[in-house]
Parts: structure tokens; sequence; C-alpha cells
């Protein structure tokens, strides 16, 4: 399918979109498969081999864990994070696995099977993608009854070995029905121009292909929900975060210095304070496995909710705003940030195994940077121009957490980026709309240095900070 701001910005958990909500979705994938054609009740045997960036920092990130949950049966935009802990206590005690059972007793096979059975090849890569992942299951005498490799891309999003032409061709046939496709900025800068219309009302024609507008309300506005949520239950939780750094968690804290500040939460003096504190607990939340939206990755999940949450309350006007001024706010924010993340999808990738942390928080700055742009009023130039800003200054950006964790520097680095894209959509207003550099031509760039990025910069935990801070 013709990617859309639905894929762009779906619910997950934490704390990795291609680390954990990936290779969840792939092994669901693979569990039902094995339901539907039959061969569920004659499995004897499982065998699970992650690779590259999967395998070298796949327990930081949830990998592991996360692929049990779907070899289960379980789907990331659905499961709860009370399930999560339930099932993965349960599977730590008893060592048994319910494959493609989903909870439903009775449903799966039980079969004996843990983390410590999961077979890991951190300097293999496959060809296709360095996150790569084979299932294989076999009878009673050993004969192979399936298997499947699949590749963790980015965002969530997942490919089958031997899939790839196919969902080519598929994306380019349901790209052709949409009314009005693009796959670059110049394309899409044209058909704002054509129509007298702007980015975020482009998205929307798009989206209007395959749900009503109702639909396409509903399901932003549930993203911005979500979105919300996942801060209030950070704000809630204390303590450190799991995974043996011991890094404290702030954003309780911070909450309670800024009501004491900003005890009515308007001054505008306090706006960056604010900002940092939406982006921090987000990350907080997705670094402790918690329910988030991918924006477009776990990694940089805080970014969007924390300039959407400045677009909110700080932008013109938001003051006398009703709520169905700020519920339209959220959609036009959403749809122009989303027509965005689909030209990195097209032209380049958001997965920071592939080419660094600039895929990541990088597209994610640059979503942000529009979506804020357009809500201000921006001509789609103006947008564009932001979009451009935000990613041209995160250029070679890294991906180097350390422990393999989503946590240093992934969470101040998501404050840090949110605040870019808050200035790169000020200095584009600021401008008419032209400008030297277009944002095509930095997302090549991106792409262009992700490819010859070394692979010890590209969540592998094996440069950078990985190796220079001592863990403990």
């Amino acid at each position: 399918m013709a990617v859309g701001v639905f894929d762009l910005f779906s619910v997950g958990i934490g704390p990795s979109s291609s680390h954990t909500v990936g290779p969840m979705r792939a092994a669901a994938v693979f569990a039902g498969e094995l339901k539907d054609a039959g061969v569920l009740g004659s499995v004897a045997g499982l065998r699970v081999d992650l690779y590259g960036s999967l395998a070298a920092t796949g327990r930081g990130h949830g990998t592991m864990t996360a692929t049990l949950l779907g070899l289960e049966g379980y789907h990331p935009e659905l499961i709860l994070p009370d399930e999560v802990e339930e099932r993965l206590a349960a599977i730590a005690e008893t060592g048994v696995l319910n494959l493609a059972g989903a909870g439903v007793a009775g449903a799966g096979v039980q079969l004996r099977y843990a983390v410590e059975d999961m077979v890991l090849h951190p300097l293999t890569v496959l060809p296709r993608h360095t996150n790569g992942m084979k299932f294989a299951v076999v009878d009673a005498e050993g004969a192979t009854l399936r298997e499947a490799t699949f590749f963790s891309v980015g965002g969530g999003f997942i490919v089958r070995e031997g899939e790839e032409d196919a969902a080519r061709a598929e994306l380019e046939e349901t790209k052709a029905e949409l009314p009005l496709p693009f796959r670059t900025a110049a394309e899409l800068l044209g058909r704002c121009s054509s129509k007298g219309l702007g980015i975020s009302d482009i998205m929307f024609i798009n989206e209007r292909a395959s749900r009503s507008e109702e639909e396409i309300r509903e399901g932003l506005l549930h993203i911005w929900h979500v979105m919300e949520a996942c801060v209030e239950t950070s704000l809630k939780r204390e303590g450190v975060l799991p995974g043996g750094l011991r890094v404290r968690r702030r954003a309780p804290d911070w909450l309670e210095r800024l009501l004491k500040e900003d005890k009515d939460r308007n001054d505008p003096k306090y706006w960056q304070e604010w900002v940092n504190l939406i982006a921090l607990a987000v990350n907080e939340e997705n670094a402790s496995g918690g329910r988030v939206v991918t924006a477009p990755t776990n990694g940089a999940a805080g970014i969007i909710p924390a300039v959407l949450y400045y677009a909110l309350h700080y932008a013109p006007g938001m003051d006398k705003a009703t709520q169905k001024d700020k519920d339209d706010v959220v959609v036009k924010f959403l749809l122009a940030a989303g027509a965005v993340g689909v030209l990195y999808k097209e032209q380049a990738s958001i997965s920071g195994a592939e080419v660094g942390c600039q895929g990541e928080v990088g597209s994610a700055s640059s979503m942000a940077a529009a979506g804020l742009a357009e809500v201000m009023g921006g001509t789609p130039g103006q947008v564009e121009n932001a979009a451009e800003i935000a990613m041209e200054h995160n250029l070679g950006l890294t991906c180097d957490p350390i422990g393999g964790l989503v946590q240093i520097p992934c969470i101040e680095r998501n404050a840090i980026a949110a605040a870019k894209a808050i200035n790169a959509a000020k200095m584009a207003l600021w401008g008419d709309g032209t400008h030297r550099v277009s944002l095509d031509e930095v997302i090549v760039t991106m792409r262009e240095t992700g490819k010859d990025m070394s692979s010890k910069y590209k969540e592998t935990a094996m440069g950078g900070l990985a190796v220079n801070v001592v863990e403990c």
C-alpha cells in the first residue's frame, strides 16, 4: 500500500520501532501464517535467528522479548503494557512459549522456548537490510514445516525476503490510485500550486482515497490522545529506567518545578521548558517499554508530540481557541508532518540501523517543523523550507546508544531536536519560501550520508558514545 499518515503514526510499544515493533509484527505475521496454513498442530520445534543490528543491540532494544510476544500472536498496536509484563513474566518463569496462542487458553502450541534459545549473528548482515530475522518451525521428525525471513526497515515497517519486487509493484499501483500522488517535495509543491491547496490539504485528499473524512479526523485525534496519555503515564513514574544504566527519570521532577514556577502554564518564557518536558516524558516512557506512537519511529517518538504541544499552547491565537479549533490544529499538523514523512520513506530511510539517527530524529524534526509551519499559517514553500532547515542541521547524526539502550543520547536528543524544529519553522516563516537548498536535495544528501557512514555509528553499539562511555 502507498505510505500514508497512519503508517507513519502508529501505536506500539517501546523502546524501538525497528527493533521492537517491527520484530513483533514480523513474528506475529509468521505465527498467523502457521495457523492459517493448518500446520500449527504439527509444530514440535522453533528456531529464530537475528542478524546485524537486531542481534548487536537486540537485548537493549527489547528485540528478543518483542519477538516472543509476536510469536504468541500479539500485535504491537493492540497489546497493552500490562499484557506485555504479564506474558513476559510467565515465559521467563515457565520457559514455555504459547505459539500463536495470543492469550487464548488452548489456542496455540506450547513449546519450550525462551530468549536464550534465539541465535544471534551480530556481525552478519543479510543483503536486504541490517535488521534481518529468520523464523523456522519443524515437526517431530525434524522436517521443516515453514520458514520465512523478514527485514525490519524502520518505523515498524517490515518486508519479507523474496517479496520486495511485489511490494514495490503494489506500492506503485496504489500510489497511482491516489488522487494527488507525490514522491518528491517538488512534486508535492507542484500539486499545491496547481490546486491552490496547502500541504496538509494534499495529504488529506490522498487519505480520503481509503478512509472517510470522519475516520481520518478521528484516527488522527486518537493518535494525539495516545501521545497525551503517554506523557501522563510517564509523569507518574519515578525512579530509574530499566536496563542497567541507572538513568534517572527526570520528567516528574521537572513537572513539579515547572508547576511552581509557571503556575498558570501559559507564561511564554517557559515554552522551551514545557517542550523539553514533553519530549523527555515520551522518551522515558518509550525507554520503559511503554505505549507510544511511532512518529515516525520510537527512538524519535517525543519530537512531534513536543512540537505539537508548542503549537497548541504558544502559537498565535491559541489562548482563545475552542476545543474544535485545537482539534483542527492537531489534524492539520499531523497531516502536514505526515506528508513530509512520506518523502523520507519514499526517497531515503527512517531506520537508524540503515542511515544513522539522522533518519530517525532528523526526519522527525523535519516533519515536526513542517507541521508547525503549516498550522502557523505558512505557505507550502515556507512549510517545505521549514522541513529542509530542520533536516539540514541534523545531517550526519549518528546512532550510538550506550549499552544498546534507547536512553543515552536518545532521550535528550528528542528534546534538542524538538527545539530545532520550532526554530526551523520560525526561520522559515520569516522568509518568503524561497531558499537555495531544496528539501529533496537534503533528503538525498541524508540518504547518501547514511550509505557512507561507518556501520559502527548505525545502531550497533560498536562506536561513539557506546564504546567511549563506561556503562557502570
